[in-house]
């Protein structure tokens, strides 16, 4: 049993290798590194970035993508902070932050599914809609004077260093993980992602199950959004932008393969922990920040080159099996 979950969860491991390889290396460049305080920065750093990445993962498992989600926490930053601005009760804040990120979803999924729009296209499109409407909620401006209660929500520690938004993560990512490997939804979204004709053929309803995975995806862009305004302070109407590429590559390194149809949500938490290992450590041994730009570029082409290589070795493996059995 235990060795049938470490092959089914083999790229997650790898990503954990990673991930430990980051932080040991390091950490023997510079002692500062390994401290408590600073191990607790990375997971921080991380949140917003696991939240994007567990949401964009069910996306692209479908063999699509989604390039608002940047544009979509920006829409729930300035939504939320008006409304907290205006004294709503932080419960009903978050509900309608939620459902922001739920409209969205719907929104994308209807133009992929039923405008028959490709991901690329549609997303690349609603990107520049939404980012136009968080301009337009907050007339270009900060929105501030957002209540203590909602910043406590998010931010408060539990621990030293431990905040209530990385229980939060967990949570979702635990969640989401359930729907994908323990649920009918799950099976469908991964069935469409490895063939979707096959599934339509299988009796799948196809456009429901893309439209599922897409208001999942906006869902962790939503979180994401309102655990940024919590740490802000202020709804800045230009957060997120360029953070779908980051989202992107927690996924790829987590094991999620771009052409669709694989990836899972404990490979993608460890992509983002990676990455934001990588981007402190590269501030810690005080490299030049824009560095890490390489860095992750080349972090994303290796990363889609394992998923190749795995498959092109899988295949020889096959046909090796098979003339031997000839």
């Amino acid at each position: 049993m235990v060795s049938r979950f470490f092959k089914k969860n083999s790229r997650s491991f790898t990503t954990l290798v990673a991930l430990l390889l980051i932080v040991l290396v390091f950490s023997l460049l510079s002692p500062r590194y390994f401290q408590y305080d600073n191990l607790i920065d990375i997971i921080n750093q991380g949140v917003v970035n696991g939240f994007l990445a567990i949401g964009i993962t069910v996306a692209i498992i479908t063999g699509g993508i989604d390039l608002s989600v940047g544009s979509t926490m920006a829409v729930v930053i300035v939504g939320c902070a008006e409304l907290s601005a205006h004294q709503v009760p932080v419960v009903i804040v978050v509900v309608l932050g939620l459902l922001m990120g739920v409209a969205i979803g719907l929104i994308n999924g209807f133009l992929i599914t039923k405008m028959k729009l490709q991901p690329f296209i549609a997303t690349l499109g609603t990107n520049q809609i939404f980012r136009g409407l968080a301009y337009v909620i907050s007339n270009g401006e900060p929105v501030l004077n957002i209540q203590g209660q909602f910043r406590k929500t998010f931010q408060e520690q539990i621990v030293r260093g431990v905040r209530f938004n990385m229980v939060y993560l967990l949570i979702l990512a635990v969640i989401f993980a359930v729907i994908l490997s323990k649920r009918r939804a799950g099976v469908y979204i991964y069935a469409i992602g490895a063939n979707e004709s096959a599934a339509k053929m299988s009796g799948i309803n196809v456009d429901r199950y893309k439209m599922i995975a897409y208001i999942m995806c906006s869902i962790g862009a939503a979180m994401a959004g309102m655990v940024t305004l919590a740490r802000l302070g202020t709804g800045e109407p230009t957060a997120g932008e360029g953070f779908e590429t980051m989202a992107i590559a927690a996924a790829a390194i987590g094991g999620t393969s771009l052409a669709g149809g694989k990836g899972k949500i404990l490979g993608t938490v460890l992509g983002a922990f990676t990455i934001s290992a990588l981007k402190i450590g590269l501030i810690v041994i005080r490299l030049d920040t824009f560095y890490q730009f390489i860095a992750i570029g080349l972090i994303i082409i290796l990363a889609t080159y394992l998923d190749t290589l795995q498959a092109i070795i899988v295949e020889k493996l096959a046909k090796r099996k098979k003339s031997h059995k000839s």
